[in-house]
């Protein structure tokens, strides 16, 4: 089945109305990976969650934005998620080659709790520190 959205994605950027997000940008996750495929999801509090952790990636004050978005071309399900960590893909989490546009920003997307940020800290933390971590690009 074709997810038909809508889809959302999760940033630090500030964008307008319009504005193509494209690939070729370092990975949040693995800053040596350059990427060859622009996230977004189909869920609003999860393109949420995407926007707060670049907050805490990026080390420094940001404002964690969520924008709608319109794939321009084919996507897939994220193969980082779907299946190697959830069977099917009950996150909604898809990829493209191709930019995606920004349709418009979203203000009524859930916010972490302070103690849920902290968790993500740690788990980020985590991650950031285990080589071993590939991101399938």
């Amino acid at each position: 089945m074709v997810d038909e959205g809508p889809f959302f994605h999760g940033t630090v950027a500030d964008l307008q109305v319009g504005d193509l997000l494209l690939p070729g940008f370092r990975s949040n996750y693995r800053p040596d990976v350059i990427m060859r495929h622009v996230y977004f999801t189909a869920l609003r509090d999860g393109a949420g969650l995407a926007a707060e952790l670049a907050v805490e990636l990026r080390g420094a004050p940001a404002q964690p934005r969520v924008y709608e978005v319109e794939p321009t071309g084919p996507f897939e399900d994220d193969p980082n998620v779907t299946d190697k960590k959830f069977p099917g893909n009950p996150t909604r989490s898809y990829r493209s080659s191709e930019p995606l546009r920004i349709v418009r920003e979203l203000t009524d997307w859930t916010r972490l709790t302070p103690e849920a940020l902290q968790q993500w800290r740690e788990r980020l933390a985590a991650i950031l520190a285990d080589e071993r971590g590939e991101i399938i690009n």
